[in-house]
């Protein structure tokens, strides 16, 4: 019978020095991995407090505002994720992506279906400590081979992982999690992307509004891996609560920007401004074929309102070209 090794161990230094006597060393148990988690959240009580406050403050927030904030964060978190992951999509091509599943000829589009697969799982369904597998979209091939370890095996250790510390706070889990990911073999690709995705969603999990916790807004600092749980856990407190001031800083921006353009708007007839407002609240980027196709309206009552609405100074013109020319709030 095969013996279920230990994933959660790091693996063994090879430069140490082998002065020990022969025979099996003796590997730390699951319990002494998940009691460095619980020194490491000890020590960092009040900081964890304070983010935690934090990621409450915007949850409360995106609990009373409209759904359109969420996506919109969802939108951003991705793009800078991208980054993060090494795929390097821009706001403009992802919202181009999704909206209209347009691409250009250098684009990668299975970079595209990535971030796309991370907006979806950001704005909405069940967590990954449901279904992993559910939720990652991902199955074993038919032919696995033999002396490979099916994913469902690997997840389930990770998950197994996850419920035993289930007594730590999310936030806390959220990054244990993430640090243990590519130990539990579950990062063979190299997706970062995935397991990013996973521990914001973890670290949200008890919230109301929140689907999701910012981790790479203003800067992906906080995933960055390296040194003992206690330093992997600061790092992701500081991280998480730069992108949580991020988060709110956006969502003032664009309520200021609603309030305003709905009071410059207010003359204006027709169905074509509140949707078309309320799309430019939606997505961080808008083209005139996505506006079109987001509202229903006709592409001249779209490109009169757009040609309006730049006058104003409520939209900026972003992309300085002929073609595929994309507007944003003007904050």
């Amino acid at each position: 019978m095969k013996e279920k090794r230990q994933w959660f161990l790091p693996s063994p230094i090879e430069a140490e020095p082998d002065d020990l006597p022969p025979g099996p060393r003796a590997e730390p148990s699951e319990t002494a991995v998940l009691d460095d988690w619980r020194t490491a959240e000890a020590g960092l009580a009040a900081r964890l407090a304070r983010v935690a406050g934090r990621l409450g403050a915007l949850d409360d927030r995106l609990k009373r505002g409209p759904e359109g904030w969420r996506h919109r964060l969802a939108l951003i978190e991705a793009a800078d994720l991208s980054w993060f992951a090494g795929d390097r999509i821009g706001p403009d091509r992802l919202a181009l992506w999704i909206s209209l599943r347009l691409s250009g000829v250098q684009d990668d589009t299975a970079a595209l279906a990535r971030v796309g697969w991370a907006v979806r799982r950001l704005t909405s369904g069940p967590g990954p400590e449901l279904d992993l597998s559910a939720f990652l979209d991902r199955r074993d091939p038919e032919n696995l081979g033999v002396e490979a370890e099916p994913f469902a095996e690997r997840a389930g250790g990770w998950l197994d992982m996850m419920r035993a510390a289930r007594a730590l706070h999310p936030i806390t889990r959220a990054c244990m999690g993430f640090h243990l990911w590519s130990l539990a073999g579950l990062g063979q690709h190299g997706d970062g992307m995935e397991v990013a995705v996973t521990a914001a969603r973890i670290a949200a999990s008890e919230g109301k509004g929140a689907v999701f916790a910012p981790l790479a807004m203003g800067g992906a600092g906080g995933l960055r891996a390296g040194g003992p749980p206690a330093e992997r856990l600061a790092r992701w407190l500081d991280g998480m609560e730069v992108a949580c001031l991020t988060a709110m800083r956006h969502i003032d921006d664009i309520e200021a920007w609603a309030v305003r353009a709905e009071t410059l708007m207010s003359p204006l007839s027709g169905k074509t401004p509140p949707v078309l407002r309320a799309v430019l609240i939606e997505w961080p980027l808008v083209s005139a074929p996505m506006a079109e196709m987001l509202t229903g309206a006709s592409r001249s009552a779209v490109q009169r309102n757009l040609a309006w609405m730049e006058s104003q100074g409520l939209i900026r013109e972003m992309t300085g070209q002929g073609r595929y020319r994309m507007w944003r709030a003007a904050h």
